[in-house]
């Protein structure tokens, strides 16, 4: 399969920068900042346990994708590689939903900025009347103006935040661990680490269940290296491995940092209901374990999560929308414009831009607090991108299993078991929420409607699309 060299992209990472991108856009700091406690909540101080089923999920959903990156390498990611095996009108879907995630994670990071940034303002007494839209808006402006610029820039700076912000938090495990050790724990603290790794009496299989599903959403994003398949050197080797590593990677930093969560707090009935109750885990333990100056580092360390997370979003969305456009509008409309200076997607980067901001500034003349204004989007964001995925599987069961090369049989269970976690994680983000979290699903069937349209409604550029990824892929399967 031949590796698209046209359209102005120059292909000039790594293997490390292109990692960046995924690790960015799952935001570790920011997820181990929220997303034990919803888990605390349900399967009290098993959430250990939680993650590990998570981690098991992804890795299942993460095999069919690198496996097919293997062989396609382009910009639009899922769109490429779902329509290099199911063909024009599934990959354009595809590539749809992966747009309208990058569009809503874009929004909510930025929001996230302005979240953490207030809290890191109050926590350290320079002031607790800030308003969040502000800085969201402050760190929308930097974002376009780093993702206008060089793509190595951009990545290397991902790679620097996000290892700024993983390291204050490895710090405060190492410290929890060590006092845990040495029996210097908080005054009335029990903590036992077999309780950590065993299911409270009563328990229901489907709150493990439910439990891990908040863990797999922890993930959300790891395939954002695959839209840098026409900026990386040998991406047919280097994309699939920060694919696949990428939450492979993220799995282990997240078990530890949550087994220390889960022990900082104690297993016994006080810790798990501390531990549940909390807005700010990381910040709390930091309290109780080093001092509020580790809690004012790490609130500062989790806006630097985010504002890379918006920025990774940002990035790989540009590319997303830079490759659709491409093949379906022709290589002179003002979405495929290429900086020449800097070689980024600019045309497309500034829809993306204005999208957030118009989402943001949306948000906030609603009354959206900060926090809503993260979990709103982020959540539409997720669901879209659970459609996706769920293609981009279907797809490599057909073209892996049932093409010209067959992949040994006993490797589909990779792919069905993968699908049917993602299944299930959809299926518990609608049934019984309350609105206006059970209205998200039918705004992402709007969002899909939309596409399903185009693509029924031009057929041209159907055709288009199927001949452009032809003579960039080989030959796919007919739309």
């Amino acid at each position: 399969m031949s590796t698209p060299g046209s359209g102005g992209l120059r292909r000039e990472l790594h293997f490390w920068e292109a990692i960046a991108l995924s690790i960015a856009i799952m935001a570790p700091t920011a997820a181990m900042a929220l997303n034990g406690v919803g888990i605390a909540g349900l399967i009290g101080r098993a959430v250990p346990l939680a993650f590990l089923f998570a981690l098991v999920g992804v890795l299942l959903v993460a095999w069919g994708i690198a496996q097919l990156a293997r062989e396609v390498s382009h910009a639009g990611s899922v769109y490429a590689l779902t329509g290099f095996t199911l063909g024009a009108r599934a990959g354009f879907l595809a590539g749809w939903a992966l747009l309208g995630t990058y569009l809503c994670f874009t929004v909510a990071s930025s929001a996230e900025v302005g979240l953490f940034f207030t809290s890191f303002l109050a926590s350290t007494g320079i002031t607790d009347s800030a308003d969040w839209i502000w800085i969201a808006l402050v760190s929308a402006a930097l974002i376009t103006l780093i993702a206008a610029g060089d793509i190595r820039v951009a990545t290397r700076s991902l790679l620097t935040m996000e290892g700024f912000s993983v390291t204050l938090i490895v710090i405060l495990v190492v410290v929890i661990f060590a006092r845990l050790l040495g029996g210097s724990s908080p005054s009335g603290h029990a903590a036992s680490l077999a309780d950590a790794f065993s299911l409270p009496s009563g328990t229901s299989l489907d709150a493990i269940a439910t439990a891990s599903v908040f863990g797999f959403l922890s993930f959300a994003g790891f395939e954002g290296a695959a839209s840098l398949g026409e900026e990386t050197a040998e991406p047919r080797r280097n994309i699939p491995r920060a694919v696949f590593l990428a939450p492979l990677m993220l799995g282990i930093f997240y078990f530890f940092c949550i087994l220390a969560q889960t022990l900082g707090f104690g297993t016994d009935g006080a810790g798990v209901k501390a531990f549940a109750g909390s807005s700010s885990p990381l910040g709390d333990l930091s309290r109780i374990y080093v001092g509020s100056f580790l809690e004012d580092l790490i609130n500062f360390g989790a806006t630097i999560s985010a504002f890379a997370s918006a920025l990774g979003t940002a990035t790989a969305g540009s590319r997303v929308l830079f490759a659709m456009s491409r093949d379906s509008l022709g290589e002179r409309h003002p979405l495929v414009r290429i900086s020449l200076r800097s070689g980024a997607p600019v045309g497309a980067l500034a829809v993306v831009m204005l999208v957030g901001l118009g989402g943001l500034i949306g948000q906030r003349l609603a009354g959206t607090n900060a926090v809503n204004a993260f979990f709103y989007p982020g959540t539409i964001g997720v669901l879209s991108l659970m459609v996706a995925y769920i293609a981009t599987n279907i797809g490599a069961i057909r073209h892996l299993f049932l093409g010209v090369v067959r992949r040994p049989l006993w490797q589909i269970v990779f792919p069905v078991v993968g699908i049917a976690f993602l299944c299930f994680t959809i299926y518990k983000n609608v049934k019984g929420t309350s609105a206006p979290y059970s209205h998200f699903p039918w705004y992402v069937l709007a969002w899909l409607a939309v596409g399903t349209v185009f693509v029924i409604a031009a057929p041209r550029v159907v055709r288009r699309i199927g001949e452009r990824l032809t003579g960039e892929l080989g030959e796919p399967p007919p739309p």
